[in-house]
């Protein structure tokens, strides 16, 4: 019976700053503060509310909750464990039969097959022989200073 009261409350309160912010020409802030101060009254119209105040004022659903905390807990356990062994012991034999019937592959075996070093490595743009690199670091200084930058 509390909780609703507050819940209505609170709607009644968000819905009133929303009231205000549209007065203040900011409609899509109005309207955002509008839908997050009607989600409380939802709540209390469809029954969670009610079902909440049940459960959190009940010791079988607090045990409930620890049953499902415990399982969670197990369960993330064994996936950790499984990960980190690698599989289930299944897929470990499975696993370690193929690689004994693997034979050792050639370096060669292991290029890429685009061929790597078919086509010669670009090469930059020639300048011309008596420019060098802080030539042209002055020249584009220049043009900085041309713009005033």
């Amino acid at each position: 019976m509390i909780a609703e009261t507050v819940c209505s409350a609170v709607s009644a309160a968000g819905l009133g700053i929303a009231a205000v912010t549209a007065y203040r020409k900011r409609f899509l802030t109005a309207t955002r503060i509008a839908a997050y101060s009607l989600v409380p009254i939802g709540l209390v119209m469809t029954g969670v509310v009610e079902w909440l105040a049940d459960t959190a004022f009940s010791p079988t659903a607090w045990a409930g909750f620890g049953v499902l905390g415990v399982a969670w807990l197990l369960f993330a356990t064994t996936r950790a464990v499984e990960r980190r062994r690698g599989g289930t012991r299944k897929e470990r034999r499975a696993a370690a039969k193929e690689a004994a019937g693997r034979e050792p592959v050639a370096p060669t075996d292991s290029a890429p097959s685009l061929g790597q070093a078919t086509r010669p490595a670009p090469q930059p743009a020639n300048r011309p022989r008596g420019q060098s690199a802080s030539e042209d670091f002055s020249d584009i200084e220049a043009i900085l200073k041309k713009h005033g930058i």
